[in-house]
């Protein structure tokens, strides 16, 4: 893959923030509503938004007739199952934590593309970043996170699944290479009205237990995870996956815990330690290994 532009580095930045904040607002979303609304909600809004986009453009959705059952793919391994994972965990646990367990899906992405991507090879820089960035999470996690697993079976379970949602993003992001040189409006649009197609089901069928209330902070969240970290992060993804690959894209998961924590402390004032800070250190030294593309030392 080409060297990353800066164009490509603003697109991180942005999903760093969209994605970064995403947990708050899920956090926020499933005090109200169940995991399966939050999940169909935010990509139903996302589809209402990006079709018409997609019309307006004019583009062309020829591709579908080839490629139909890898968009049904991504909009499982990308939206639905991990959207609802996340959801389904952050009943329990912080979004803090929850940003934080994302970190690893760039491990797993790596070790992906190295068998299924051409020119993904593992490198000994990849490898010593990514070592780095994984220690800075141990950092971020610090004692306190890791007293919080004694004696509650209930927050290990929430964080395991946060974890196999984490692994649905590693597997979209390798299948993503998969697409055709199309538009990443259209392909957006696609991958979106598919997983609300699939998530439709769940509004027919969910219980009345919840209320829609339009001027509630809850509903006002749902919204907007459906507008940014959905809708316009989804076309942000396509287009900056395309040009750079997935081990590329990959570090945003380094940056990604930094800013869920950040939004957990500043809207949802949740505890964190000194460590994070020390741990920010870390992760950006694992980012700038990561990234050089002269090595320090032989190819493995």
């Amino acid at each position: 893959m080409p060297p990353a532009k800066p164009l490509d580095w603003l697109g991180l930045v942005a999903l760093v923030i969209m994605f970064g904040s995403a947990f708050m607002l899920t956090k926020l979303a499933v005090q109200e509503y169940p995991p399966a609304i939050v999940t169909a909600g935010r990509i139903i809004i996302a589809a209402v938004i990006l079709l018409p986009i997609a019309w307006l453009r004019g583009e062309s959705f020829g591709f579908l007739r080839d490629t139909w059952l890898l968009i049904i793919a991504l909009a499982v391994t990308g939206n639905c199952l991990p959207f609802y994972l996340i959801s389904w965990g952050q009943q329990t646990v912080s979004s803090s934590t929850a940003g934080i367990l994302m970190a690893v899906m760039p491990l797993a992405t790596i070790l992906l593309a190295h068998f299924f991507v051409a020119g993904e090879r593992l490198t000994t820089n990849r490898v010593i970043g990514f070592l780095l960035g994984f220690l800075g999470i141990l950092i971020l996690l610090g004692p306190a996170a890791l007293a919080e697993l004694e004696g509650s079976t209930n927050v290990v379970i929430a964080m395991l699944v946060i974890l196999a949602g984490a692994l649905c993003y590693a597997i979209n992001t390798i299948l993503a290479k998969r697409l055709p040189n199309a538009s990443f409006v259209a392909i957006s649009a696609a991958v979106m009205v598919a997983a609300g197609l699939l998530m439709l089901p769940t509004l027919m069928t969910s219980d009345n237990e919840w209320v829609i209330e339009l001027h509630s902070i809850e509903f006002l969240s749902l919204v907007i995870l459906g507008v940014f970290p959905t809708a316009l992060a989804a076309m942000v993804y396509f287009a900056v996956i395309a040009r750079t690959g997935p081990s590329f894209l990959s570090q945003i998961n380094y940056l990604i815990p930094v800013w869920a924590v950040f939004m957990g402390i500043a809207f949802l004032h949740e505890a964190v330690s000194m460590n994070a800070f020390i741990a920010l250190a870390v992760i950006l030294l694992g980012i700038a290994f990561a990234q050089r593309r002269r090595l320090f030392f032989a190819r493995f």
